[in-house]
């Protein structure tokens, strides 16, 4: 394999053993109009990528704009706990499946939703799992949507690179914590978004702080945060530092993530539809 190898065979002329024929896109479902797909990403898991997607789609859907969430974290799904969902609520048509739609609309399409019970462990292999996320875009009946967001695994495996391949994305978001090492992660995930040639809308800095609730002093319990370094060196917009706020994870965990109030977040959507608007329908 080519030392500096970009997984896109189509532009490359090394005779590897890896080689491939040109990816296309997978085309979306001949019922649904999507016209925008934002990927978020991290680098590790356990810094908030599930809370970032709900709260945005949350946000935007408040506006009066059409959100849909494709959850691609096949193992480890939580989106629809975070909303209230229940499994075995998609339901089929002519066209293929339709995605359930949370208490203000938000479309909503995983694999916990699909099974009997939602503790049941998934135990595929890697291309069977992308295959899922790829049935997730293409035999779903998304209808017409302004922004979909793909809420994916961490890491640059098997299910970030055939959402990178296969689905039409505008550009991803990174979500990141504090500390000092997963800086060098972020950096991962953004390397790997500029070999796909993924745009990168910005970073999102996810238990920055915690706000006293006496003096409202802002305590860094995991340290001093370099983001905005990280950031600027990078290239890249920072788009929201949000707090370490229990309320957020009592609304997802009561399903109820929609009624979360957070201007950190409403900062971050403003950013998102200067730099991808709506497109007209």
């Amino acid at each position: 394999m080519a030392e500096e190898c970009t997984h896109d065979c189509s532009t490359c002329s090394a005779d590897c053993g890896s080689r491939q024929t040109a990816i296309e896109k997978e085309k979306q479902n001949e019922g649904s109009n999507v016209r925008r797909v934002i990927g978020i990403v991290s680098g590790k898991g356990g810094v908030g990528k599930s809370l970032v997607t709900s709260a945005l789609a949350t946000i935007l859907r408040r506006r009066d704009l059409v959100t849909a969430i494709l959850d691609a974290d096949v193992t480890g799904p939580s989106i629809p706990k975070a909303f209230g969902l229940k499994p075995g609520t998609v339901k089929g048509c002519e066209g293929g499946m339709l995605p359930p739609r949370s208490k203000t609309g938000v479309e909503i399409m995983s694999l916990n939703l699909l099974v009997g019970d939602e503790t049941e462990p998934v135990v595929w292999r890697g291309p069977v799992i992308a295959g899922a996320v790829k049935q997730f875009w293409t035999d779903v009946v998304w209808g017409d949507v302004d922004y979909m967001f793909v809420d994916m695994p961490p890491g640059t495996g098997d299910v970030p690179l055939t959402v990178f391949q296969s689905l039409p994305l505008d550009g991803i978001i990174v979500v990141s914590s504090p500390q000092e090492l997963v800086s060098m992660i972020v950096e991962k995930a953004i390397r790997m978004a500029e070999l796909m040639k993924i745009p990168v809308l910005g970073l999102v800095e996810n238990y920055s702080y915690v706000k006293c609730p006496d003096c409202g002093r802002e305590i860094r319990v995991f340290g001093e945060s370099k983001i905005e370094e990280t950031a600027k060196r990078l290239g890249v917009p920072l788009l929201a530092r949000i707090p370490l706020d229990p309320e957020l994870a009592k609304l997802a965990d009561a399903g109820q993530i929609e009624l979360l109030a957070s201007p950190e977040f409403e900062a971050a959507a403003d950013m998102i539809e200067r730099a991808l608007p709506p497109k007209n329908a």
